[in-house]
């Protein structure tokens, strides 16, 4: 299993949203479509995800990972 860099939360309102970045680059996404449809889990490629929740990745970042992050996001 890769080792985990870091998990970072983009949760609005009381659905759940979180981002897990891994060493081998890969981002594994955990959110709640509704109240019944709890933690869906996909593997998503940077390309997959919108600028504005790239910058809300950024924002919510632990600042000892941001510079690694923003590298696997390709951002800005």
């Amino acid at each position: 299993m890769e080792k985990e860099i870091c998990t970072i939360s983009i949760t609005s309102n009381w659905l759940g949203d979180e981002y897990t970045f891994y060493e081998n680059e890969k981002i594994k996404r955990t959110y709640d479509n509704n109240s019944l449809s709890s933690d869906v889990t996909e593997w998503l490629e940077p390309k997959q995800i919108s600028k504005n929740n790239k910058d809300k990745l950024i924002k919510n970042c632990p600042e000892e990972h941001k510079e690694r992050i923003m590298i696997i996001l390709d951002y800005p």
